[in-house]
């Protein structure tokens, strides 16, 4: 059985962090995100509204690095959730448990530092960041766009005879 789910939406507020009782870091937040039609009467593409909950290491990261209006890219499980509000009656919540969230945009003016981390759940080492870090610089954050030219290592041989060197 296969329960996997990969997202990008902006983030509708920013992350809230809280801890459980044994002090283990826990952030909620929602995700907008577009469907892939447009509405035919109105033509704009409808939004869906989606919770997502992130723990640990992930938990810490979103917090910290993701704030309302942010693209993010969340690829977790989905977790069906029963409930009873004030009343005592019985509701049902979907949300999403995120074990990866990755940047879902370039970096913007202000932000600090020059690596693009991503939180992972499940990483051994490297305080959650999923193996380390790749320098943005290496990273094709266009999105898009045509990539410049590689500049070749190789050079053209000027004293051609005609022969082939095997």
């Amino acid at each position: 059985m296969l329960n996997r789910v990969i997202l990008m939406g902006r983030l509708t507020r920013d992350p809230e962090l809280r801890r459980t009782q044994t002090g283990t870091a826990v952030a909620s937040f929602s995700l907008a995100v577009d469907r892939d039609f447009a509405d035919k009467s109105t033509g704009s593409r409808p939004t869906d509204f989606i919770d997502i909950v992130a723990w640990r290491n992930t938990a810490e990261f979103v917090s910290k690095y993701f704030s309302k209006g942010r693209m993010a890219v969340v690829e977790g499980r989905l977790q069906i959730r029963d409930w009873q509000d004030r009343d005592g009656n019985k509701r049902r919540s979907a949300e999403v448990v995120a074990d990866n969230v990755y940047f879902g945009d370039s970096r913007r003016d202000g932000d600090s530092g020059g690596y693009a981390p991503r939180a992972n759940s499940n990483a051994g080492f490297g305080g959650g960041y999923g193996g380390g870090y790749a320098p943005a610089a290496a990273q094709n954050t266009s999105y898009g766009a045509p990539m410049a030219p590689a500049v070749s290592e190789f050079a053209e041989l000027s004293d051609d005879d005609g022969e082939l060197p095997f």
